[in-house]
């Protein structure tokens, strides 16, 4: 059994090490000094990066997490090991030049150095000055796309359709591995349960929502209790608990193993179009055409915050890695950051011309990206809310925007058939991906960010790679 306890988050700034006192200080009087610990593993985490630490206390399996959000070439590496060293338990000064090498070069993985992985560094700066090139056009459907999403492993992604059905591919080959049929409507939502990615979920305007085995194609549940049309939906990080958002104003969480519903989100007064679990699985976010988003505790399945404020519809609504942050985007053409502990409004982002359709967090949560109608989509500045940067060069709506994993590029599709990357520092448009016929409304990275997807209303997927 692995239980998950509070994170650590480290970075060289001083800010930070403070948080990371508070938060050891106020572990080290609860259950992580009553019993002793064995460390058994390192492992790394690259997106975004920070190192897992596996341990054994009370005959128990357990894991923690040690953020390293700030990591970069010029990240002061020997500051880090001392705070990780200073306030970490499972960690003693003889494991110093392990974890070094673990960051620096990811020697090995585990104490007993059973095993090896890329530079922890090196994975930041990962493909940051090459092209993407077009490697497959996929004809995926006999009808328009609706959704595309990977795998974690980026050898599998899923692809729905108003054909009714939901199809997984080999990135690798372009090969149509399973097609996922039952769905008397179209397919409109679709999510692997990563890390894992052995089970999907896809969601329809039927009114069901199914879960299937990733491997066979076999139909495991269908999950009915909606009056309307399902249009979000999540696993939690667990992949324990399906949560599914519909138009008939409520959200409803199920559990994995059995179907069975758990609870039902009531609050909303309109349309649920967007919904997030946080990174803990213990908090659910969602956002209405009722013009508010809602937080939610996921075991009591009570709301906890209702984020009022906006003047229009909610079309986005994302939280930060950490969990303190959420994002929203709206019809009103502003985007506004919250205080998920306390519910308030930190920060308005204005801007834009018209409707923010996407929102969008890096992985570290220093800066975020919103996707427009007026075609532009805008950097900003998570902490101070300035406005780093503006997007410009599409001639039709960005109706999907997405970091890469390395937080370096961005991804935008829009309705003028086209995809861009972006530089996140710049601004700059790095490269047009030309070919398709009709709108993207959909485009992913894979976890390593080396390729990446982009579904059309012209009835096809293309693969890019670099």
């Amino acid at each position: 059994m692995i239980r998950r306890p509070p994170r650590s988050t480290l970075s060289s700034s001083s800010a930070a090490s403070d948080v990371y006192k508070r938060q050891v200080s106020t572990q080290s009087t609860g259950r992580l000094e009553s019993f002793a610990m064995k460390l058994k593993r390192f492992l790394l985490r690259y997106y975004p990066p920070g190192i897992i630490l596996e341990y054994e206390q009370s005959d128990e399996l357990r894991n923690k997490s040690i953020d390293l959000l700030n990591l970069s070439a010029e990240t002061d590496v020997e500051l880090i090991l001392d705070q990780i060293i200073q306030h970490e338990p499972l960690i003693k000064e003889s494991r110093r030049s392990q974890l070094r090498k673990l960051i620096f070069s990811g020697f090995a993985l585990s104490p007993e150095h059973d095993g090896s992985v890329a530079e922890l560094i090196e994975k930041q700066e990962l493909n940051e000055h090459q092209n993407f090139y077009l490697f497959k056009i996929l004809r995926a459907h006999i009808l328009p796309l609706t959704n595309c999403a990977f795998n974690k492993a980026g050898d599998r992604f899923i692809t729905g359709s108003y054909d009714r059905t939901c199809k997984v591919w080999d990135t690798n080959t372009g090969e149509e591995l399973l097609t996922l049929e039952g769905h008397k409507n179209v397919v409109y939502a679709i999510a692997f349960n990563n890390p894992y990615g052995d089970k999907i979920i896809t969601g329809s305007f039927d009114k069901t929502c199914k879960l299937w085995d990733a491997n066979t194609g076999e139909l495991v549940h269908t999950l009915r209790g909606h009056q309307t049309e399902i249009v979000c939906l999540a696993f939690n990080p667990q992949s324990t608990i399906v949560a599914t958002g519909s138009m008939d104003s409520t959200a409803k969480l199920w559990d994995v193993e059995t179907g069975e519903e758990l609870s039902t989100l009531l609050g909303h007064s309109a349309e649920i179009v967007s919904l997030c679990f946080d990174t803990t699985g213990e908090k659910v976010m969602t956002g209405s055409f009722d013009h508010t988003s809602k937080v939610w505790d996921v075991r009591k399945g009570q709301c906890m915050f209702t984020l009022a404020g906006h003047g229009g519809e909610i079309s986005s609504v994302q939280f930060n890695y950490t969990g303190d942050l959420a994002l929203t985007g709206s019809i009103d053409r502003t985007a506004k950051i919250w205080n998920v502990n306390t519910g308030e409004c930190v920060n308005t982002l204005r801007g834009h011309t018209d409707e923010i359709l996407d929102v969008c967090f890096n992985t570290s949560g220093s800066k975020l990206v919103t996707a427009s109608a007026d075609g532009s989509a805008r950097i900003y500045n998570t902490m101070t809310g300035a406005c780093l940067a503006i997007l410009i060069g599409h001639e039709g709506e960005i109706s999907k925007v997405c970091f890469n994993p390395q937080g370096t590029k961005i991804l935008t599709a829009s309705s003028d058939k086209t995809a861009r990357l972006w530089d996140c520092e710049s601004g700059e448009c790095l490269q047009v991906m030309e070919g398709h016929t009709d709108e993207i409304f959909s485009c992913a990275f894979n976890y390593e960010g080396d390729t990446i997807i982009t579904g059309s209303k012209d009835n096809t997927c293309r693969i890019w790679k670099c």
